[in-house]
């Protein structure tokens, strides 16, 4: 396996690999604080995947283009690609992965994604581009899924956190079907900001919002001023997920979602899908703050 690549400045110390372009490191320099969730193979042996060219679950893990119907699991095959480093200083880093004879035999489109991790003093931001380098419009979908070390502190538990959102909030959660995204929803917020936190709320999987006015939502401790935010803007769909009883929590913006039980499988029709047109680019960016 290849070696990390770091990214550092006098606040942050970043690591990032090839493989998924994935952020899979971030300490604090003074405080010696690791941010991200380490792996833990048993638990959830990721970090921080890249959702490329769908996001969730698919209704029988297929869908249909002109006719065709293709097979992918779960969240695509970004996540399990070797990227190209094609930038790289101090503190930036671009990574890039284009259609191959593999992708092309499971997603008829060529593509390519371009990932670009820029540190500034205690903030990282990530930008994504989507360029359709196809003849046809192409069809996907794009997703982010860090997972955050929680608690920060050996000495805490997970009630000493929440999430706080910049906007105040009156939603509901869509429940989850086998992957799917069912007729049901869950109320979770009524003209709220804060969600307090507790493995409880996890146990029957994620948080699905769509539409959230908030566009920052930043993890908190009742105890101390450490923690971070997630700024998204223009990612429709909101997920939130922890494997069971697990310590780390996923802040997931989407643009795209996993399939409805309801679903025909036409990738054109599939709700949050983006389309884009021959030589277009699409562009999306995330700003992590680390405090």
């Amino acid at each position: 396996m290849s070696t990390p690549i770091c990214l550092e400045n006098e606040f942050l110390k970043v690591s990032l690999h090839t493989m998924g372009a994935e952020l899979q490191s971030v300490v604090h320099k003074v405080s010696s604080l690791e941010y991200m969730w380490q792996a833990e193979p048993t638990v959830w042996a990721r970090h921080s995947p890249v959702l490329f060219p769908i996001v969730g679950r698919l209704k029988n893990d297929s869908y249909s283009y002109n006719g065709i119907a293709y097979k992918m699991g779960q969240h695509g095959f970004a996540r399990n690609k070797t990227f190209q480093v094609i930038a790289q200083t101090q503190t930036m880093v671009s990574f890039q992965l284009s259609d191959d004879e593999e992708t092309l035999a499971i997603y008829p489109f060529k593509f390519c994604l371009t990932l670009s991790y820029i540190l500034n003093e205690q903030e990282l931001t990530l930008q994504y581009e989507v360029k359709n380098t196809d003849t046809k419009a192409i069809y996907f979908s794009l997703g982010a899924h860090p997972g955050f070390r929680l608690p920060l502190f050996d000495q805490e538990s997970y009630e000493d956190y929440y999430l706080s959102f910049n906007h105040d909030e009156t939603a509901e959660s869509y429940l989850i079907d086998e992957g799917l995204i069912s007729n049901q929803t869950k109320a979770i917020f009524t003209n709220s900001s804060q969600l307090n936190l507790s493995k409880e709320i996890f146990l029957q999987d994620a948080l699905v919002f769509k539409n959230l006015h908030a566009n920052t939502v930043s993890i908190r401790s009742k105890n101390h001023t450490h923690g971070l935010s997630l700024t998204a803007n223009h990612f429709p769909f909101y997920g939130i997920w922890a494997q069971k009883n697990a310590d780390f929590i996923c802040l997931e913006p989407w643009c795209g979602i996993a399939d409805p039980v309801s679903s025909q499988s036409s990738i054109t029709q599939k709700e949050g899908i983006n389309c884009l047109a021959e030589s277009e680019n699409f562009v999306r960016m995330l700003l992590f703050h680390f405090f």
